[in-house]
């Protein structure tokens, strides 16, 4: 069992419910690679020099300044950072539950599962149970890595789903961009339009889609590690849009069809079984 990111207990009126948290997701394991010397393949290294005197700086006399003004600087301690750390909680506050449908999905940050403690299993499942048959979800904060975090407590299944938002002052409004109005729209443009939309429903399946970038780039290291060229995949050919009407009423005709999913390849690449060897390493 994975070591729980934080512990503490879900809190709503006087209900407490005792829970550890865990991530929901995990990153891809990229493929990091370092800044070399052509010639001779060494390492680059990157030193911190003085804008001022041009010369190199050690560690210990770097310091942290906020950039108040153009060139003006006010300097931060350690333990100017330590006094203005939020302490840390060990509840997670539920102040309202709302339906899920309000909450603007540029909200959402990061999923987590919560697990429940032995003494609150059955207060877990009373709140699982309670949110499915009201419909709504939990919002609240909590404090983690000395950061308060917004989040929605949500059912998923036998589970409850923890998802962090951003704040509302986090948000960017659309309000300043050149948006089209309805544009003078026919009614036929926007039957067509529905129809297109027709060949492409489907129910949502998270498994049809795969980063093809990283399996593209693992093949391509593959092929160095052989000693072999490497091989570009088949370009796609941008679709040309002659005239909006023409392209819904072909794609209307011959239906849109989806690009078949291809297989993740998840591991690293194999080394060469010969000569010196080449590292990638996940980051």
């Amino acid at each position: 069992m994975p070591r729980p990111m934080w512990k503490g207990a879900v809190t709503f009126g006087l209900v407490s419910v005792p829970v550890n948290l865990h991530p929901a997701t995990r990153r891809q394991a990229d493929l990091s690679f370092r800044m070399l010397h052509e010639k001779d393949k060494a390492p680059i290294q990157y030193k911190k020099f003085c804008s001022e005197e041009d010369t190199e700086v050690p560690w210990a006399e770097i310091v942290k300044g906020y950039e108040f003004e153009k060139g003006q600087f006010v300097v931060m301690s350690d333990e100017d950072f330590e006094k203005a750390k939020t302490e840390s909680t060990e509840t997670l506050d539920i102040r309202e539950f709302v339906p899920l449908e309000q909450i603007n999905v540029a909200h959402f940050e990061s999923a987590y599962w919560l697990e429940p403690t032995k003494q609150g299993r059955k207060a877990y499942a009373l709140l699982r149970e309670a949110l499915v048959e009201s419909g709504r979800v939990g919002v609240g904060t909590f404090v983690m890595r000395q950061r308060e975090h917004l989040a929605v407590l949500r059912p998923a299944g036998k589970a409850l789903m923890l998802t962090t938002m951003r704040f509302a002052d986090e948000i960017r409004s659309a309000e300043d961009l050149n948006l089209p109005g309805d544009e003078k729209l026919g009614k036929k443009e926007i039957e067509l339009a529905k129809k297109l939309v027709d060949t492409l429903a489907a129910d949502w399946d998270p498994e049809e889609y795969k980063d093809t970038y990283h399996e593209t780039l693992r093949a391509a290291i593959e092929q160095k590690l052989e000693g072999r060229e490497v091989e570009a995949p088949a370009a796609k050919r941008p679709a040309r849009v002659v005239h909006l009407m023409k392209a819904l009423e072909e794609s209307s005709k011959t239906g849109a069809r989806k690009p078949p999913a291809r297989a993740s390849g998840r591991g690293e690449p194999k080394r060469a079984a010969r000569g010196k060897r080449s590292r990638t390493r996940a980051a």
